[in-house]
C-alpha cells in the first residue's frame, strides 16, 4: 500500500520505518528541513535501539523516503497518518490539538483522491469528529475517511512493539476506513496479532484508559513503598507476591522516583480534563497524577536525609538522566525534578547518563556531566541512582567506595543488592526497603563491613 506519515518524531518515525519493513511504499513528511536532510543522511532525530538499520535497510530497498513535501507526499496515498505532537498545555493540561489539526487541514487541501486519514498521535475523545469536519470544510475529496489508530510503542522496545504487538485497535466508522487498515496491517496477521475495530471515540479513549491504568499501577505501588519503609517490609517481595496474582500481573509494580516520559504526565492531565468537561469525575485519576508530582519533588528529600539532614556544600553523583533506559528523551523525567531539588538546597551535582546528556544540558544547568560511570563519583558524598541503565546493574561498588568523598548510596530503582553494597562499605538507601548505614570509614575494621540496620 501507498502510506504518507505526516510527523517523524518518536511514533511517525518508528511506524513510518515498520510499515515499510511490512513491503508498504512510505514516504514520511517533516515541515523541519534540517530534520529531513539528517535523516537523508541517515542521521537519526531519536535514540532507539535498532532504529538506524532499519531505517537504512528500507530507503535502500526504495520503500521508504523523507520529505517536506506533503502533497508530494499524499498524492497517491492511500492512507496518511498523522502522527505529530500532542504535547499538554501548558496552564491547564488539555492535549494542544494544534499541530493535530493544521495537518488536517493542510491534507484536506493537498488530496485529489480519497483516502483514509489515521489519527496515529494520542488525542482525546471526539479530536476525530473534528478533523472530519476540517476535510469537509476544506474541501476534501468525497470518500475520504478519519479513522483512529492509537500506537502501543514503549521507547526502547518500540520495533518490537509494533511488529509483535500486544493489539492493534482501529476506530473506524465506515466500510472503507476498517479494510484499508485492514490490509495496512495484514503483515501482522502471520503471528495472530489481535486486532480490534471499534468505535472512532471508543478507540481514542482506549489509548488514554490503558495509559492511566498503569500509571496507577506505578502510583500504588510507590504508595506501598512508603508503608513498606514505615512498617519494615521489602516493598520488592510484596509486588512479586501481589503480581503473581494473573488478575494482578506483575508489569509496572517496580516502586521508584515516580513516573516520566512523553505519554504518562500528558495523558492522565488529558484524560482528567476530558473528563471534567464531560462532568465526570475521575477522584482516582487525579490522586495518581497528585502522588506521582509529590514523589518526584519528595526525592531530593530523601538524599538530604541520607546526607545527615544537610545538602549544603555536598557532591551528589547521579546515575541516570533519562525517564527510562533505552531511550535519550528527557521527557518529565524524575531526574529533572531530582536534581533542582538538591540544587536548591545547596548540592553541587554531577551526573552521566549513557545516551542521555545532549539532550540534558540545555534542561539541567549548573549541572557538571561526566564521562562514564566511575568518573562521575569522584569525590562525592552521595551516589543517587535514577534510570535503570543495565551497564549501572553491573557496577564494581567497592571501586565506587574508593573514588567517593562519602559512603552514602541512595538507589531509586533497587536494583543494587544491599549485601554488596554493604561488602564495599557504603550506607544503603533503596525504595521500599529498610535503610542499612555501614559505619563512616575511619572506624572500619578489616575484614566484613559492621553494619546497623534503621528501626
Amino acid at each position: 500500500m501507498r502510506i504518507a506519515m505526516i510527523g517523524t518524531g518518536y511514533v511517525g518515525l518508528v511506524s513510518g520505518a515498520c510499515l515499510a519493513d511490512f513491503g508498504h511504499n512510505v514516504i514520511c513528511v517533516d515541515k523541519e528541513w534540517n530534520k529531513i536532510a539528517a535523516l537523508n543522511a541517515g542521521q537519526m532525530p531519536i535514540w532507539e535501539p535498532g532504529l538506524d538499520s532499519l531505517v537504512a535497510a528500507n530507503v535502500a530497498a526504495e520503500r521508504l523516503a523523507f520529505t517536506t513535501d506533503l502533497a508530494a507526499a499524499i498524492e497517491n496515498a492511500d492512507a496518511v497518518f498523522i502522527a505529530v505532537g500532542t504535547p499538554a498545555r501548558r496552564g491547564d493540561g488539555h492535549a494542544d490539538l494544534s499541530y493535530v489539526y493544521a495537518a488536517a487541514e493542510e491534507i484536506a487541501r493537498a488530496l485529489t483522491r480519497p483516502a483514509v486519514i489515521v489519527t496515529k498521535s494520542t488525542v482525546p475523545v471526539g479530536t476525530g469528529d473534528e478533523i472530519a469536519r476540517i476535510l469537509r470544510a476544506n474541501n476534501a475529496p468525497d470518500g475520504t475517511s478519519v479513522a483512529s489508530n492509537p500506537e502501543f510503542l514503549r521507547e526502547g522496545a518500540a520495533i518490537r512493539d509494533f511488529k509483535i504487538p500486544d493489539r492493534i485497535v482501529v476506530g473506524a466508522e465506515d466500510d472503507r476506513a476498517r479494510e484499508v487498515l485492514h490490509e495496512v496491517y495484514r503483515p501482522l496477521f502471520l503471528n495472530k496479532a489481535p486486532i480490534l475495530f471499534t468505535g472512532r471515540r471508543t478507540a481514542e479513549l482506549i489509548k488514554y484508559a490503558a495509559n492511566a491504568f498503569l500509571a496507577t499501577k506505578i502510583s500504588f505501588i510507590n504508595e506501598v513503598a512508603d508503608l513498606c519503609e514505615a512498617v519494615g517490609a521489602d516493598v520488592q517481595e510484596v509486588a512479586r507476591g501481589i503480581g503473581l496474582d494473573n488478575r494482578i500481573g506483575p508489569k509496572f509494580l517496580h516502586a521508584g522516583p515516580g513516573y516520566g516520559g512523553s505519554c504518562f504526565p500528558k495523558d492522565t492531565l488529558a484524560l482528567l480534563q476530558t473528563a471534567e468537561a464531560a462532568d465526570v469525575p475521575m477522584r482516582i485519576v487525579g490522586s495518581v497524577v497528585a502522588v506521582n508530582d509529590e514523589r518526584k519533588v519528595r526525592m531530593a528529600e530523601r538524599v538530604r536525609e541520607a546526607l545527615g539532614g544537610s545538602l549544603q556544600g555536598k557532591k551528589v553523583a547521579v546515575l541516570g538522566l533519562t525517564f527510562k533506559p533505552n531511550t535519550d528523551d528527557m521527557r518529565d523525567a524524575p531526574s529533572l525534578a531530582l536534581i533542582a531539588g538538591l540544587q536548591q538546597q545547596g548540592a553541587r551535582v554531577a551526573a552521566f547518563d549513557p545516551v542521555g546528556i545532549d539532550h540534558a544540558r540545555s534542561l539541567l544547568p549548573g549541572v557538571e556531566f561526566a564521562d562514564d560511570s566511575y568518573s562521575v563519583v569522584d569525590g562525592a558524598d552521595a551516589l543517587v541512582l535514577v534510570t535503570e541503565w543495565d551497564e549501572f546493574r553491573a557496577l564494581d561498588l567497592r571501586r565506587v567506595a574508593e573514588t567517593m568523598n562519602g559512603n552514602v548510596l541512595v538507589d531509586f530503582r533497587n536494583i543494587t543488592n544491599a549485601e554488596d553494597a554493604l561488602a564495599a562499605g557504603l550506607s544503603y538507601f533503596a525504595v521500599g526497603r529498610k535503610p542499612i548505614i555501614a559505619l563512616p570509614r575511619q572506624h572500619r575494621k578489616a575484614g566484613p563491613a559492621m553494619t546497623r540496620r534503621l528501626a
